[in-house]
């Protein structure tokens, strides 16, 4: 059990403009129960708007996301123990990377698991939602009040799992390919089997751990906000993750400290189709421990 662990439930659904929206924040909450009793963690639920809002500077619903950021930093200066972030939408990610950056420097890198690479502006984005710009907003590009404060480093972000991109992202990433020795731009790219040795290669301290639960294949679990073909399995998934805790065994066998973690996207509360993400959560309880 991972008693020293706190989880922080954000049922925030306004960054994401998605048919499945309206069930982020159940899904959310019922998501954040089976956590803590797998993990045997507390629940702090976040109080966040649960209307919509006006489109500002190219973010739908961008008043009520500052709102509720808000909330969330308000939270986590709180909360000394490591957290497990569960959303809502990837919007409500920005608050923990930004905490873990200011609690550990420039070392902090953030590994995203996710379908989509987040790294969209408000100039860029071709809906206005918010959970597409939320890892550019983490890195200091975009809105002047939706964005990390400190930001995250240039090179400290690891995608894994990314498989779809809009066409400004593609300018930032100009070569996906599984390379896990890839250097790009801003960011690198790696199969998600290889993410020790990418971690290795951008000389990383502490990890943030990003889990957008679309980086898994929609026939291993359909609670998907935006589902995409092609992802990886849920026990695929919970290898990688244990593997930070364990030491990749193809790459010195180094452990990397996981700081923090989001899981974000969940829209299901069915019980049984929850329970088999239950791999997952003990693979986050034992990165964190």
């Amino acid at each position: 059990m991972v008693t020293f662990v706190q989880i922080h439930a954000v049922p925030q659904w306004q960054g994401a403009l998605t048919e499945r929206a309206s069930l982020l924040p159940a899904s959310c909450c019922a998501l954040a129960e089976l956590a803590a009793d797998v993990l045997g963690a507390p629940v702090r639920e976040i109080e966040v708007a649960t209307g919509g809002g006006d489109c500002g500077n190219g973010i739908a619903n961008r008043d009520v996301l500052i709102h509720n950021l808000n909330a969330q930093r308000q939270a986590l200066a709180e909360t000394h123990e490591p957290v497990l972030t569960i959303g809502g939408d990837c919007g409500v990610e920005l608050a923990p990377l930004e905490t873990a950056r200011q609690r550990y420097g420039d070392g902090l890198t953030a590994l995203w698991f996710d379908a989509h690479v987040d790294l969209n502006t408000p100039r860029t984005s071709p809906s206005g939602a918010f959970h597409g710009m939320v890892l550019r907003a983490a890195l200091g590009d975009g809105d002047d009040v939706l964005v990390a404060d400190p930001a995250l480093s240039k090179w400290r972000v690891l995608l894994a799992g990314a498989r779809t991109l809009d066409a400004a992202e593609q300018e930032l990433i100009p070569h996906i390919q599984p390379d896990p020795t890839l250097r790009l731009r801003n960011v690198d790219l790696c199969a998600p089997e290889n993410v020790g040795y990418a971690l290795e290669m951008l000389q990383a301290h502490e990890v943030y751990l990003h889990i957008d639960l679309d980086v898994l294949d929609p026939t291993e679990f359909d609670g998907l906000n935006c589902p995409e073909p092609g992802g990886i399995t849920v026990g695929e998934l919970a290898d990688s993750i244990r593997a930070l805790a364990d030491g990749d065994p193809t790459f010195k066998g180094r452990p990397w400290p996981v700081v923090a973690v989001g899981v974000t996207e969940c829209t299901t509360t069915d019980p049984v189709e929850l329970r088999t993400l239950v791999p997952i959560l003990e693979a986050i309880g034992a990165a964190l421990a």
